[in-house]
C-alpha cells in the first residue's frame, strides 16, 4: 500500500464563499420541522454546505443563523447555504409543491420507501423533511409529503440522530442527482 499523507487544508481547493454562492446547486431542499438542538441545525448547515445543496427551510422552533451554538457545529456554513423561515412547515412543503418540488419525509411509514431503493430522476427537483428529534416529522406533514424515505436500520434502535440522517440521505441524493 502506498503513503498516505493527510491533505494540508491549502491543498484542498476549497471554494471560496463567493464561489460557493455562484456555483450550481443540487436541485435539493432540506427542511427542518420543529428541530430542537442547535447542533444539530448546525451540522444540517455543514452537511447541506458539503453536498452544496440548494437552501434550507427552517421550521417551526428550529432557530435561525446566526447563533453561537449553531455556528460551533456549522463552523461558516450557515452564511454559506441559503435558508428560509416559517412559522409552518405546512406553508413550506406547500411553497415547495407550488414550485414543482417532489417533497420526501424522511420518516418510518407505511409504504415507505427503503434508501436503497431510491430511484431520483436528474432532471426533478426534490426536497426531504427532517423531524424533531424526539417525534419526528408531524403526520400532518407527512400526509403532505409526496412519499416517505426510510433508512434501513438493523440493529435494536429504532433511530438516529437528525444530523446523522441528513448526512446519509444527503449523501444519497447528491450520489443520484450530480451524475
Amino acid at each position: 500500500m502506498g503513503t498516505l499523507r493527510k491533505l494540508k487544508v491549502t491543498e484542498m481547493h476549497r471554494l471560496t464563499v463567493d464561489e460557493f454562492k455562484e456555483s450550481r446547486k443540487l436541485p435539493l431542499v432540506v427542511v427542518l420541522d420543529e428541530v430542537r438542538s442547535l447542533h444539530n441545525i448546525g451540522a444540517v448547515f455543514r452537511t447541506s454546505d458539503a453536498f452544496l445543496v440548494n437552501s434550507i427551510y427552517l421550521c417551526g422552533i428550529t432557530a435561525t443563523p446566526p447563533h453561537p451554538e449553531m455556528h460551533k457545529t456549522a463552523l461558516g456554513a450557515e452564511y454559506t447555504v441559503d435558508w428560509k423561515y416559517f412559522k409552518n412547515t405546512e406553508d413550506a412543503v406547500n411553497e415547495l409543491h407550488t414550485m414543482g418540488y417532489t417533497v420526501f419525509a424522511i420518516e418510518q411509514c407505511e409504504g415507505s420507501t427503503m434508501l436503497d431503493k431510491l430511484v431520483l430522476k436528474t432532471d426533478k427537483r426534490y426536497a426531504v423533511v427532517l423531524g424533531n428529534e424526539v417525534k419526528g416529522v408531524k403526520q400532518e406533514v407527512v400526509d403532505m409529503c409526496d412519499g416517505c424515505i426510510e433508512i434501513p436500520q438493523f440493529g435494536t434502535k429504532h433511530s438516529l440522530n437528525v444530523s446523522v440522517t441528513a448526512g446519509i440521505i444527503l449523501w444519497e441524493f447528491a450520489k443520484e442527482l450530480a451524475k
